[in-house]
């Protein structure tokens, strides 16, 4: 049993808490608070092809970025501690509501919305935690490593399911896929998640991404969209 305490009124604390990691909703003045960010790895097949595994082969895994990681400003500041900095463009469900053991047909009325964003990636710390048999945090929940753009409130666009998800760097196309490409769908995604965890109204999911990943370098500037949801624009700073 948790023994936390949470939302004490009156509770003094000992340091400042946390801000309110938040984002934007499109057209609106509106902010969305964020919980945890989970994402899925690969979960498209050619991707995972290009990443050296047999997607076939491999049930659905999950990996966690801290709320801190979120990035909104339109600026990726070059991590320290890398060489190898990928980006992973990916299409990002945000849930207004949570629960356990939530069936697949039911798993979109927990959806709020969706956004674009990007799951940047330390490749050479990933890869060297994959051959030591090591968690990924170093290598993909850093500071800045979850640039997103505002999110669109299903109630406006529906789910989507297919149209183009792509990247481009400096106007150069590099990843090119669709989103009826996903091995797991959204759905599926909740209802997996929901078996392991508590799910919660702030809890973002990042979806996978296609083939074409790749490194950037300060300068660079990517330019992602997920059809149907919205675009974004990152620098690489």
């Amino acid at each position: 049993m948790s023994h936390a305490i949470h939302d004490a009124p009156g509770e003094g604390y000992v340091i400042e808490p946390p801000a309110v990691t938040a984002l934007p909703i499109h057209d609106s003045g509106a902010l969305f608070p964020v919980n945890r960010i989970f994402c899925i790895g690969r979960n498209y097949a050619a991707h995972a092809v290009e990443m050296g595994h047999d997607p076939d082969k491999e049930p659905p895994f999950f990996f966690l970025k801290h709320a801190s990681a979120l990035e909104t400003s339109g600026a990726f500041p070059y991590p320290a501690k890398t060489a190898d900095v990928h980006h992973e463009i990916e299409m990002v469900v945000a849930l207004e509501k949570g629960g356990t053991d939530i069936p697949v047909a039911d798993a979109l009325a927990h959806v709020y919305g969706y956004a674009v964003g990007l799951d940047m990636t330390r490749r050479d710390l990933q890869s060297e935690a994959k051959k030591r048999g090591c968690p990924w945090d170093v290598a993909k929940s850093f500071e800045n490593s979850a640039p997103c753009g505002p999110l669109v409130p299903a109630s406006r666009i529906g789910h989507p399911s297919e149209g183009a998800i792509t990247l481009d760097v400096n106007g150069e196309r590099r990843q090119d896929g669709d989103l009826n490409q996903m091995i797991w769908k959204v759905p599926e995604m909740i209802a997996i998640l929901s078996e392991y965890f508590t799910l919660r109204p702030g809890d973002l999911i990042m979806t996978g991404t296609p083939s074409g990943v790749g490194a950037v370098q300060r300068g660079d500037v990517m330019h992602g969209r997920v059809a149907g949801v919205g675009e974004i624009a990152v620098s690489v700073v």
